[in-house]
């Protein structure tokens, strides 16, 4: 019979080989699936947008009522870019959104991209640790807030005040459409250039310091280049997400499809004319079409912006470390 001692000079029991390597495939199996059930999903959601978009391309009839050669080009010589798909002439001219949803998403990245890198390299760098874990948490709150909430703040208060600031005819307009999205710009890239700053090594910032360099030349001319990667990661994230935005514009930028570069003019972007206008279309008509093209459109430019920003970072990082 076994002596307690000798039981516990025995050392704690270890489970099976056989059982931590089935958990552990069990585990890898989870994660495995989870990655491949969100790229079906996002392949099966291109080809449902995709399949109502085709017959832009393939039927004749539809082809014809929405003039797809000239979807980007002058419809005629009375309205040359109109949006206009429930007149007693349909025109389908996708220019005036296509220019409206970039004046937009340029005063949303111009207005949110160096609040939210200023306060990441502030937060990162300057500020002690007791204002920091108080601060990021309010400017991350903000990405709790719903855009429908935005949107009525800037169609019912902040429009008034823009308009008198810049002395703009129209009270909704561009500019506040750009304002209010870069609202909702400033967490995201705030949080991911943030977390780019910080994980620059330490040593980097006492290499700086030791050969006399000022605590701001070695935030400005040593981490942020350092982090410019993530930093720009972090511009291509918030640029994904002003364009693809939708109940914000809807609300507070006037809806008016007007080919004009004037940023004190009302716009209409891509997204904010499929919220408004696919609940009433009739199923099946070059319309409904129409909306679908306009969906794909959006989803291809942003797919093809974040493939190419990925390339970039890729080799900019492998330049900021050397390797290239």
């Amino acid at each position: 019979m076994t002596s307690p001692q000798a039981s516990l000079s025995a050392g704690p029991t270890t489970a099976p080989p056989g059982r931590g390597r089935f958990a552990e495939a069990v585990i890898e199996g989870i994660i495995r699936a989870s990655a491949f059930s969100a790229i079906v999903g996002l392949f099966l959601i291109f080809v449902f947008i995709g399949k109502e978009a085709l017959p832009i391309l393939t039927s004749q009839e539809v082809r014809k009522e929405a003039n797809i050669s000239k979807l980007f080009l002058p419809q005629d010589q009375a309205h040359p870019y109109s949006w206009q798909p429930v007149s007693e002439i349909p025109k389908y001219s996708i220019l005036p959104l296509f220019i409206g949803t970039l004046k937009v998403t340029l005063v949303a990245l111009l207005f949110a991209i160096p609040l939210a890198l200023g306060a990441a390299l502030f937060t990162s760098e300057f500020s002690p640790d007791g204002l920091k874990e108080f601060v990021k948490p309010i400017i991350e709150l903000l990405a709790g807030i719903p855009s429908v909430v935005l949107g009525f703040f800037a169609l019912m208060v902040m429009a008034s005040y823009v308009q008198e600031a810049f002395g703009i005819v129209y009270r909704l307009n561009a500019i506040n459409a750009g304002i209010a999205l870069g609202l909702a710009v400033i967490p995201i890239v705030y949080t991911v250039a943030d977390d780019a700053l910080t994980a620059v090594p330490k040593s980097y910032r006492e290499a700086s310091i030791a050969m006399g360099a000022s605590p701001w030349q070695t935030a400005w001319l040593v981490v942020f280049p350092a982090a410019l990667p993530g930093i720009l990661a972090a511009c291509v994230l918030g640029f994904g997400r002003a364009i693809g935005e939708t109940m914000i514009v809807l609300m507070s930028s006037g809806n008016a499809p007007i080919v004009s570069w004037a940023l004190e003019k009302p716009v209409r972007s891509l997204s904010a004319t499929i919220a408004a206008e696919l609940g009433e279309v009739v199923v099946g008509s070059a319309h409904y079409h129409v909306l679908f093209f306009i969906g794909t459109c959006l989803f291809v430019f942003t797919f093809v912006l974040n493939m190419a920003a990925h390339w970039f970072v890729t080799r900019l990082q492998k330049k900021v470390l050397g390797t290239s």
